[in-house]
């Protein structure tokens, strides 16, 4: 097939919107960096002076319950995903897969209630801790709470990664296998084992990267400042000592961090968006003896009830509340409406900074434009690099101590929570648009440039239809994610500017511990049923396809 006819760069105006989005994103985290840089310049004695024992103790716990996450989380992740691996067809196995999926979608707010009504000092099993233990159960606060959140959410992540690299052994190894009469000892250490090495440094570097930037949870089951990280750190720093230049100092060191981590992760290929998808499972040639089978079965369960758990504790205490006060509030009636006004502008502008830079990429590369499209196509394809090197929190500080000099920092809460939860966004949108575009583009693009059909009338005519599901299926996630979302609003909320998760988290810092378990549960429900949207319409659109 012969190539479209070339249209000039500077006439096609998807590149003047690529360009448009990346200046955008180049102002929000060039703002948070500008904020740093300033107050940095203007108290750099008390910058300076931050460098203190407390601090080192910060540093050292953030990377000492990132290590033990990752430890606790991959570990178990390799024998549970290489039982599913071993067992490729048995009833309920895609259902388990599906759950394994469910704690990428919850909000890590919600996520920490299920775990304290489970492990808490008055939750499900406080009676039988206290029966081992010979006295009274003191709880999960602290690194304990910390650590079993983590494995909560990344033991599925770790699982589902580890279980698609073991997907990709081709079945001709399983077949040469069988035919040698190879037991599974062999068959572990000569086709499973390597595949899993190669995977596991990817794996493990983006859980400790997920670990390290946790903020939600360290600020929810930390329990004090013992066990503080970098980013609660931050948090605290502005909202409750207003300390900006121990604030300056904490973001810089997690800028710092988090990019020593992603360029490690970048080395080693990671995936850093964490793709949930999984392919067919191939056709399994060795046999499975008892022993084996049953082994693997009680790493499923168990596996299964410690993922589950939290999730059913969340459902119990939350319908356990009294749902029908909490719905006549004023208080979570506006804080209801606020969270999907503002989840709704944040997955709209998300997927309009994802489409008009897959647009833009696109465009340059068929012009051969090769130091703008590298320019474009490293932001496009990078997206994620940005909200891992840049947390939320850290974009949030930055701008913070900028707009501090100029007025009333909680006026702008609205719009910093809908610019930073969409850049957040961007990469699981940019995952879901950019293939149906450039397919698309690949059908159309010599058509279009011959009828000079350009713009807006290209967009609609022509590429809509084939962009209608990947632009559904990533706005569905985008506002799943700007639902469940702390980061931000946790430094700008106030009285007049609350979400549903701001307002959990305060009514659990008041303990009253029934209200924020039904708001756990209203706010658990929404964002599942916006995943498994998106999950459905991305199925629909790989069926159509």
């Amino acid at each position: 097939m012969s190539s479209p006819p070339p249209r000039r760069a500077s006439s096609d105006p998807r590149i003047t919107a690529g360009v448009i989005a990346l200046a955008a994103i180049s102002l929000l985290i060039g703002g948070a960096f500008a904020g740093l840089l300033f107050e940095g310049a203007h108290d750099f004695s008390g910058a300076w002076a931050a460098f203190d024992p407390y601090l080192l103790r910060v540093v050292r716990f953030t990377l000492w319950q990132a290590a033990l996450s990752t430890l606790l989380s991959v570990g178990p992740a390799l024998f549970v995903a290489r039982a599913l691996s071993r067992h490729p067809r048995f009833l309920g196995r895609a259902f388990i897969l599906q759950l394994f999926a469910v704690p990428l979608a919850l909000p890590a707010i919600v996520a920490a209630l299920g775990i304290l009504a489970l492990y808490g000092r008055a939750g499900y099993f406080s009676g039988v801790f206290t029966g081992i233990g010979g006295g009274s159960w003191p709880g999960i606060y602290g690194l304990p709470g910390i650590l079993v959140a983590h494995v909560f959410f990344n033991l599925p992540l770790a699982t589902r990664l580890l279980l698609e690299a073991l997907q990709t052994i081709p079945a001709d190894q399983w077949r040469l296998s069988s035919q040698l009469g190879m037991g599974a000892r062999p068959a572990f250490r000569l086709i499973e084992w390597p595949t899993l090495r190669a995977a596991l440094p990817g794996v493990a570097g983006l859980v400790f990267m997920l670990c390290i930037t946790s903020f939600t949870i360290v600020l929810t089951l930390g329990g004090g400042p013992a066990a503080t990280t970098l980013e609660v750190g931050i948090y605290q720093a502005l909202r409750f000592d207003f300390d900006p230049a121990r604030a300056v100092t904490l973001t810089l060191l997690q800028i710092a961090l988090t990019f020593v981590v992603v360029l490690a992760l970048t080395r080693l290929g990671a995936n850093v968006v964490g793709d949930t998808n999984l392919p067919v499972a191939p056709r399994r040639y060795l046999p499975v003896n008892g022993t084996e089978t049953l082994l693997n079965v009680v790493l499923i369960v168990l596996a299964l009830l410690f993922v589950v758990g939290p999730m059913a504790a969340t459902v119990m205490a939350g319908l356990g509340a009294d749902l029908g006060r909490l719905a006549g509030e004023v208080a979570v009636r506006q804080a209801t409406l606020t969270s999907a006004v503002l989840a709704f502008l944040s997955a709209l502008l998300s997927v309009t900074l994802s489409l008009a830079l897959t647009m833009a990429r696109r465009a340059l590369a068929l012009n051969h434009r090769s130091g703008a499209k590298a320019m474009l196509e490293h932001a496009a394809d990078t997206g994620a690099g940005f909200v891992l090197v840049v947390p939320p929190i850290v974009v949030g500080a930055g701008w913070f101590l900028l707009l501090r000099h100029v007025g009333d920092v909680f006026v702008i809460a609205p719009v910093m929570v809908v610019a930073v939860n969409a850049v957040m966004a961007m990469p699981f949108a940019l995952r879901a648009v950019r293939p149906a575009y450039d397919a698309a583009s690949e059908r159309h693009e010599r058509l279009c440039a011959q009828l000079g059909i350009a713009g807006w009338n290209r967009l609609m005519l022509v590429d809509w239809p084939s962009l209608r599901r990947p632009l559904a299926t990533a706005f569905a996630f985008a506002m799943a994610l700007s639902l469940g979302d702390l980061g931000v609003i946790a430094l700008f909320g106030s009285d007049s500017v609350q979400t549903l998760p701001y307002l959990l988290l305060a009514r659990m810092g008041s303990y009253r511990t029934q209200d924020a378990a039904g708001l756990a549960l209203l706010l658990g429900l929404v964002c599942l049923a916006l995943i498994v949207a998106a999950h459905w319409l991305g199925r629909e659109k790989n069926r159509d396809a």
